[in-house]
């Protein structure tokens, strides 16, 4: 086995923190895991994990050659990518990060139609809140996010990319659904189902709110989940209401389970972003960033 694959299988047992999953994800034996990891912590001798029974963790010897492993497969990403260019052909591995409404209603359509231009191209897609997509940034496990929110880091270089509201949504069998509006000093009346701490969602109706004299802290909350499909599944269920993106519910519109109320005054609209890190300067994310640009407008 080359010291690359060796570096693969500890970049991989450093992510999952299991030998058995770094195995299967592998394709390899959990004792060839083991070996390898052996051979790697003989060569630079020093212990890359610290053992406690069944579960591990990385030492600082490990951290640091972590750090030096994303930005090798990085390099090599890239390499792959432009050598492949100088003969008309994009090929390489592409790892984005999408945010709770992005990565299930944004990105599936246009990862199709990029595969289908860039076959060569092969593309991992992991969802999650907008803070753990620049958490994943910042630890170059993705090489882009698509994330929606204001906060800003300043590690982060943040490109806009399209427009989405937020409304307000209940199933049609709730009592209030046949109405036109409701009034801001209403809401704190209604049961509501919010998103986590950390989604870009939850932050951009906190902000909303104060333009309309409200806290968040106001709300009567039912539940906060972390998915808009649970929540959306809650709602169908409940005689509860919730704030989601538009494109999050189109379905669910217009198969006439839902219905959105106006709330006066109140008007929710945001930005998605493309995320990359200050300074990186590889290609396929570019190239990403072009397609699906592009695709947005040809819609």
């Amino acid at each position: 086995m080359t010291f690359d694959f060796r570096l693969q299988v500890f970049h991989t047992v450093a992510r999952r923190l299991n030998f058995t999953k770094a195995a299967e994800e592998l394709f390899i034996t959990q004792p060839a895991v083991t070996r390898h990891i052996h051979e790697l912590e003989q060569h630079f001798k020093v212990s890359l994990f610290e053992r406690n029974g069944t579960r591990i963790r990385l030492s600082d010897a490990g951290r640091r050659l972590l750090q030096h492993t994303e930005q090798l497969f990085a390099l090599y990403r890239n390499m792959e990518f432009d050598m492949s260019s100088l003969t008309d052909r994009q090929e390489g591995r592409l790892f984005l990060g999408g945010s709770m409404t992005t990565a299930p209603y944004i990105l599936p359509p246009i990862l199709a139609g990029f595969h289908s231009r860039y076959k060569d191209v092969q593309v991992s897609l992991t969802a999650g809140n907008t803070q753990q997509i620049e958490q994943a940034l910042e630890q170059k496990e993705i090489d882009l996010g698509v994330v929606e929110g204001i906060s800003r880091h300043a590690a982060i270089r943040y490109t806009e990319f399209m427009k989405d509201e937020i409304v307000l949504v209940c199933n049609t069998a709730h009592p209030m659904a046949r109405r036109q509006y409701i009034r801001p000093d209403e809401l704190p009346r209604i049961p509501l189902l919010l998103r986590e701490p950390g989604s870009g969602s939850l932050e951009v109706l906190a902000h909303a709110l104060k333009g309309v004299g409200l806290q968040l802290s106001e709300l009567q909350r039912e539940a906060q989940l972390n998915s808009t499909e649970m929540i959306k599944a809650y709602l169908l269920n409940s005689p509860s209401m919730a704030f989601l993106s538009v494109h999050a519910v189109l379905r669910e519109l217009q198969n006439n389970e839902c219905s959105v109320i106006d709330v006066k005054g109140l008007h929710i609209e945001r930005n998605f972003y493309f995320a990359r890190l200050m300074g990186e300067t590889t290609s396929l994310p570019d190239l990403f960033i072009k397609f699906a640009q592009h695709y947005k407008k040809a819609r």
